[in-house]
């Protein structure tokens, strides 16, 4: 089952989306994305490694995002990948185009428990710059599609959850 957790930034989606996790049979693993590129983001990440429970095994992982989610389900009941828009920014600043093998993944994903956490950026003003906008709009398109072929999709805003879109074959996740 593929979950999508949208929501803006500090609105809770990573709590959210480790708490459904936790509540899920057997083990499972992080896939984290984001890469410390300044000091305040450092500080961000290290919050975020404070707040997690220790005992849930955090791989760091680029561009590679699909191949690692495949190797990740073979070892894993559960994976979750906080999250999709730093891992579009690393493809846009290395110059790849790797959301059609993102795609492939996620269409053919069948067993096992996906959750990915994506910012939702498009509820604000439009940026004044051009690669901003650009940036913004190609996020949109791919939270979109991850959208179109999750079975849910929860958006949270101050650290609640909204249903979007509900699984047709079973109970919504349930976060503690």
């Amino acid at each position: 089952m593929i979950t999508l957790i949208l929501g803006g930034n500090k609105s809770g989606k990573s709590a959210y989306a480790l708490d459904l996790m936790k509540n899920m049979d057997g083990s499972g693993l992080l896939l984290a994305t984001g890469r410390a590129r300044d000091l305040s983001f450092r500080r961000q990440i290290l919050a975020h490694r404070e707040s997690r429970d220790p005992d849930i095994p955090v791989t760091e992982v680029g561009t590679d995002l699909p191949e690692r989610m495949i190797r990740a389900k073979s070892e894993h009941p559960s994976v979750l990948v906080d999250s999709l828009d730093f891992w579009l920014f690393a493809c846009r600043e290395e110059g790849l185009d790797r959301v059609p093998a993102l795609l492939d993944v996620l269409d053919g994903w069948h067993g096992g428990n996906l959750i990915l956490v994506s910012c939702e950026i498009g509820l604000g003003p439009l940026p004044a710059g051009a690669e901003a906008r650009t940036f913004v709009r190609e996020l949109g398109g791919l939270n979109q599609k991850v959208a179109a072929l999750a079975d849910t999709v929860i958006i949270t805003v101050a650290g609640l959850p909204l249903t979007l879109k509900k699984a047709e074959n079973g109970p919504l996740p349930t976060a503690r």
